[in-house]
């Protein structure tokens, strides 16, 4: 147990998680989820460094793109509304749904945090009470203080219902994530197996070269490579449109059925405790980000 676990089971035993501020409590859960302490005055890697954009880096902006309702206004503007997944229904209670009236297939889920969605892929076995308590157990809560992600502290929770989405070629759909250095695309980490329970993650360049960025990649062949989508060049692009503001953020798109939707920015991917990059990775990365406080 390192002096950061010590210190977090003490705030924890007196329910000080709400009380201390950021920044005294990013770099207890740094040491927590890393196992070395933080360097603040002279962050180097890139999760030191999404350490110090929670800090300083408050773009007032961030809070409207990471609300998953209010993004939608912002992503019509910039890209169109065809980009996209189609809503059903926002809701301030669960209790407002009306389930008679969805379709037999769809997602609900909740606009301030992660790990809310909930699949219906048949509406008749659908478990409503189950999804009920999940839906308000996350409404309950504030995603803000699990790891002082800022952009999510003033998120007004809401429950939203969005269309079923599936790739009628495959029954499912890949998502690619797009990491984004001062509005410059660097790579995409691309997510398959979702639907077996084994996901891969696999990073690529934007000349489709593999790239072995992740611990996982270790284990890959040499020569390794996949497919490349045809519509990956134009997903760069979105991808570079959207992060041209910010010195760091990860834009998150999907390709269904001969369509990109837009999916997430993710300002802070993994809360900046990824322990599966090589360290080589979290070097590189972090001398990409330039910092600047607003």
């Amino acid at each position: 147990m390192n002096s950061a676990d010590k210190k977090l089971d003490i705030i924890r035993k007196f329910n000080l998680e709400k009380v201390l501020p950021s920044r005294i409590m990013v770099p207890i859960y740094f040491e927590h989820h890393m196992n070395r302490k933080l360097n603040l005055k002279n962050p180097r890697t890139f999760n030191e460094k999404l350490q110090w954009l929670k800090l300083y880096y408050k773009n007032p902006i961030m809070t409207d793109l990471v609300d998953k309702v209010k993004v939608r206004d912002y992503i019509k503007k910039q890209l169109g509304e065809e980009y996209l997944i189609p809503l059903i229904g926002v809701y301030d209670e669960f209790r407002e749904i009306n389930f008679h009236k969805l379709p037999n297939q769809f997602v609900i889920k909740c606009n301030h945090d992660s790990g809310s969605y909930i699949l219906c892929e048949d509406k008749k076995t659908f478990d409503i009470e189950k999804a009920e308590v999940k839906i308000n157990q996350h409404l309950s809560q504030n995603y803000y203080y699990y790891w002082r992600e800022w952009p999510y502290k003033n998120v007004i929770p809401k429950i939203m219902i969005e269309e079923y989405m599936t790739d009628l070629r495959a029954g499912e759909f890949d998502d690619y994530k797009f990491m984004c250095f001062s509005g410059v695309a660097d790579n995409v980490m691309v997510c398959t197996g979702r639907r077996e329970g084994n996901t891969k993650f696999r990073f690529f360049d934007k000349e489709w070269n593999f790239k072995r960025y992740n611990i996982s990649a270790l284990n890959e062949p040499e020569g390794y490579t996949m497919a490349k989508p045809e519509c990956i060049d134009r997903m760069f692009e979105i991808a570079e449109s959207l992060a041209r503001d910010f010195p760091c953020v990860r834009v998150d798109l999907y390709y269904a059925n001969n369509k990109i939707y837009f999916g997430e920015m993710t300002f802070f991917p993994q809360a900046g405790y990824d322990l599966q990059l090589l360290d080589s990775t979290d070097e590189m990365w972090g001398d990409k980000i330039v910092l600047r406080k607003v």
